[in-house]
């Protein structure tokens, strides 16, 4: 620290590019978009910045607040199942051969070296009225009904029936499937990083002081994660939260999110100061939330401190 009090010149030299990459680049836009939602529109693109709050006020209109409870609730389920579906599959790789894991993981983040527009395409291919699942469903439900015959049981009402395919697209089940393949690999990481810096001893000593695999799990293995656990739960709620281009491909009319909302606003509608009042509108919901998080994280501190 006294080395770069002496050499200043040195200090600024070094952090003086990514500040004004930061200033020109992430705080300047910003700044101009948080301008802009204190504005009207005038014509097809002008924007005449008045300094109203009519914008936000807008934002609290029924429509638009149903959008943002739909918004949380489809972020909220995304993460709840991400964490369910994580847990198991980063204590499998904490726990796989040292060898294994550097290939487990790759696996993890494989998608990540796909296009998002292409991974969501693939995923209509699976989910479609004619896709992957319904053809896997529609061979097993004939192979069953060969059994069936086969065994001479002519009066079960399976036989005969044509097979139904599953309406598993352009609905609110397709948007949380693709949330959940697109982010799951968010709550994975952390969920293995904390669990790779745990104490292996606890368990150890759990176990051989009676207590069984399931009592070891909810009283040592999660506290001991905890740290992985909020870290996935926060990074994989809040790019949820903010998704626009899964619910736009995936969803249906009733299955739209704020942000499809807000990019038509900024798109088709050249509504810009509306769009850029929901935008910072869910930005100041998205920080209110961290910064309770943040507070209970202190008072737990506090508390564990005292």
């Amino acid at each position: 620290m006294e080395s770069w009090r002496r050499h200043p010149l040195v200090f600024w030299l070094i952090n003086l590019p990514p500040t004004l990459w930061l200033v020109v680049f992430f705080l300047l836009p910003l700044s101009i978009i948080w301008v802009f939602s204190f504005g009207e529109k005038e014509g097809v693109i002008g924007i005449n910045v008045t300094w109203t709050l009519a914008n936000y006020v807008r934002a609290f209109d029924p429509l638009y607040l149903e959008i943002f409870t739909k918004s949380f609730w489809f972020a909220g389920i995304t993460t709840f199942l991400c964490l369910v579906i994580g847990f198991p599959i980063a204590i499998f790789i904490t726990f796989s051969p040292a060898r294994w894991r550097p290939v487990l993981l790759l696996l993890i983040i494989l998608p990540f070296w796909t296009n998002l527009l292409i991974r969501t395409y693939a995923l209509i291919a699976v989910l479609r009225m004619r896709g992957y699942v319904n053809f896997t469903l529609e061979w097993f439900w004939e192979k069953a009904n060969g059994v069936l015959l086969f065994l001479g049981l002519d009066n079960v009402a399976l036989l005969g029936e044509r097979f139904q395919p599953l309406e598993l697209l352009y609905n609110n089940t397709a948007v949380v499937i693709g949330l959940v393949y697109v982010h799951l690999p968010f709550m994975v990481l952390p969920l293995y990083a904390a669990l790779d810096r745990m104490d292996k001893s606890y368990l150890e000593a759990s176990l051989d002081l009676g207590a069984g695999q399931f009592r070891t799990f909810f009283a040592v293995t999660v506290p001991l994660a905890k740290a992985g656990i909020i870290s996935g739960l926060i990074i994989t709620f809040i790019p949820a939260l903010g998704s626009f281009l899964t619910p736009d491909l995936l969803g249906g009319t009733d299955s739209q999110m704020i942000a499809n909302v807000i990019e038509r606003q900024f798109k088709s509608a050249n509504d810009w100061p509306f769009g850029a009042a929901l935008s910072y509108l869910l930005m100041y919901i998205t920080f209110f939330a961290l910064a309770i998080r943040a507070l209970m994280a202190r008072g737990t501190s506090a508390m564990e401190a005292a």
